[in-house]
Order: C-alpha cells, then sequence, then structure tokens
C-alpha cells in the first residue's frame, strides 16, 4: 500500500509502497482509512524541527495521526461487534506497563508512544491500532469531519485549560485548525467577543469569519498590540490564547490581558519565550500550558461534530488523495489553506 513515511532524522518525507499491516494481534484492530488531516506536528516532523528525536527509534514510520476509518478486522478480545464500525482514534497509545499505568493513572503514562509518531499512522491505506483507543463516529459524519475531532479536543482541552466563563473577552492568536477550533469552543463556552488574530494570513483569516468570527486581524507589517487595538479600547482581554507556536509574540500576548487575566499557550514552539515576571506578579495574570486533551473529551466532542458538521467542515479547505500528499504538505507548510485532508483514493471515488 501507499504511505507517507519518516525515514530518516534529517528534513523530508517520502511517499512510497510499503507492506500492508499484519492480521491484528490481541486488544488491536486494523482500519481501513478515510481521512487524514495535516498536522502542524507532522510539518514539524517533515522540516525536522527540534522537540522529535524520541521518533528515531522508529523510523521508517508511516505519519498520520489526524484520522477517521473503518474498522476492517478485529484482534482477540476485541468485542465482534467492532468490525466496520466508523471510528476515530486517540493517537496517544498506553503502555500499560509504567508505574502510572499500574496505577490506573494513565493520564501520566510515562511510555505513551503517538500514532504517527512512535508507531505508524495513518497516511496510509490500512493502520493497526488498540481497540481501547478507538472512538465511535456517526455513521452519517463525513470522514473528513470526523477526521477533524483529535484536533478539536486540543481546542476543547485549551478552553477547559483557560477557564472562559460566560462574558469574558477572548483573543486567539493564530487563525490555523487550532486558532480555529479554539474560538468554536470559546463560543460554546459563552465567550462574549472573540478576536482572531493571524500574521500575513489572509486566507485563514478569510475561513474565521467564514466560520462566523467577523473580528480578525492581520499583524502583517505591525505589531500584535497595533493589530487589536480596535478592541482593546473598549479594555483589555480576559483571556488570550496563544495557537501560532511563535515565542517572540509571547511577552505581547501577556501585555494584552487585562490585570488577573488568563494566558494559554497552546502552540509548539521550537525556541524559550522572555517574559517580564515582574509585570506577571504585580498584575496576578496566569500562564497556563494546555496539549492533550483527557479521555473523556472525545465523545464530548464528536457530539460537537455531529451537531455542527456543516460548519466545522468549513475549516477543510483542501481534499487530495494519497497519492498527491506531498502536495498537500506544502499547500499547510505555506498557509495557503486552513486544513488540508487526505482522502483515500477509493474514498473519493
Amino acid at each position: 500500500m501507499l504511505a507517507l513515511q519518516k525515514l530518516r532524522p534529517e528534513p523530508g518525507i517520502a511517499l512510497h509502497d510499503v507492506a500492508a499491516p499484519a492480521a491484528p494481534g490481541p486488544g488491536d484492530v486494523l482500519i481501513a482509512v478515510e481521512a487524514t488531516g495535516i498536522c502542524g506536528t507532522d510539518l514539524h516532523i517533515a522540516a525536522w524541527t527540534s522537540g522529535y528525536a524520541s521518533m528515531k527509534s522508529a523510523m521508517p514510520v508511516t505519519l498520520g495521526h489526524e484520522f477517521c476509518g473503518r474498522v476492517l478486522q478485529a484482534g482477540p478480545g476485541v468485542p465482534v461487534e467492532a468490525a466496520g464500525q466508523r471510528v476515530t482514534v486517540r493517537p496517544s497509545v498506553l503502555c500499560h506497563d509504567c508505574a502510572a499505568c499500574h496505577a490506573g493513572d494513565f493520564d501520566h503514562c510515562t511510555g505513551r508512544k503517538g500514532v504517527g509518531i512512535g508507531r505508524n499512522g495513518a497516511f496510509a491505506a490500512q493502520v493497526l491500532v488498540p481497540w481501547e483507543n478507538c472512538v465511535a463516529v456517526p455513521i452519517a459524519m463525513p470522514p473528513e469531519v470526523a477526521a477533524l475531532t483529535e484536533p478539536m479536543t486540543v481546542c476543547h482541552e485549551a478552553v477547559e485549560t483557560a477557564g472562559i466563563r460566560p462574558g469574558d473577552r477572548v483573543l486567539v492568536i493564530g487563525p490555523g485548525t487550532i486558532g480555529q477550533g479554539i474560538a468554536l469552543f470559546a463560543e460554546v463556552a459563552g465567550a462574549a467577543e472573540i478576536v482572531v488574530v493571524g500574521h500575513d494570513d489572509a486566507a485563514r483569516l478569510a475561513t474565521v469569519r467564514e466560520l462566523g468570527f467577523p473580528n480578525t486581524a492581520d499583524s502583517f507589517g505591525r505589531s500584535l498590540t497595533e493589530a487589536v487595538a480596535p478592541w482593546t479600547g473598549a479594555g483589555l482581554f480576559d483571556v488570550v490564547i496563544e495557537a501560532a507556536g511563535v515565542p517572540s509574540i509571547v511577552p505581547e500576548a501577556l501585555s494584552l490581558l487585562r490585570k488577573r487575566g488568563v494566558l494559554v499557550i497552546a502552540g509548539i514552539h521550537a525556541a524559550p519565550a522572555t517574559i517580564d515576571l515582574t509585570a506577571l506578579v504585580r498584575d496576578h495574570k496566569q500562564i497556563r500550558g494546555t496539549y492533550r486533551a483527557p479521555v473523556e473529551a472525545w465523545p464530548q466532542v464528536v457530539d460537537y461534530l455531529s451537531k455542527n458538521a456543516a460548519r466545522v467542515g468549513e475549516m477543510i479547505t483542501a481534499r487530495l488523495p494519497i497519492s498527491r500528499a506531498d502536495e498537500g504538505f506544502r499547500l499547510a507548510a505555506a498557509k495557503r489553506d486552513s486544513k488540508v485532508i487526505i482522502l483515500q483514493d477509493e474514498v473519493r471515488s
């Protein structure tokens, strides 16, 4: 089967034929992949930026962790009714061997491996995963929308981490998939005003507006503070969520918070950020990090996607077959598209 792989710890990815997965063992299922999203993590891996050295031992490894598919075959110990189900997959696979796992504290597993990072992923026709990682999605949900579940759980967790309350004024920095999803869940949380800012991001900001968020700004050629000036005249923000992965904007993001406001860092940064700790202390501000969503968030996100499939589908601006995955990566890296989805050829026909 055709698969998109990371072969070596250096820049680059390769699309080539690989053997299909073996029959599923105990607790595993074989999934026929329908749709897989290109994630910012995939772009970092392709460019081989810092923070992914742990992947070396898994190479060559098939990428892809945002996906949807149907269970093709179930291994021993998996319920017989699993066969044929449409599922999305939590990509963090537990080791079941570390102290945290033995204690039942699975969220703190120290031996976890990521689908598409530490083990083969879903930029291929088939992928082998544990059944316990599968989350059922409605059969009527479009596969490409179901493939958005994983990034949307990240967005859901960012909003939960921020503690957004009804009436809050929220600034979202970064208009990509994560920023767009954060805006959607901030709306659900009752935010009174949501502003989304990008940098040289006309296409993705247009998608933000299509999703129903008219308050957008582009900081290209000016500072972040200048870009959001039309909204700070009414006061600073209650919550700022950074989803751009640009360390240099963190100090300015902090300055746009009201006293006792909350800055949430959702972006992945390739370098440290410098902040004014004295200002942080005197203004009682908080900085919180957010990353993986807990297991219980997944059904909630699937329910949201099911009820809002048409609207959320506006986030997807390019759909390409697996044979054109390299083109999809170029589109995603160039920020010309909000979300690029790779479809298996048979799904497109």
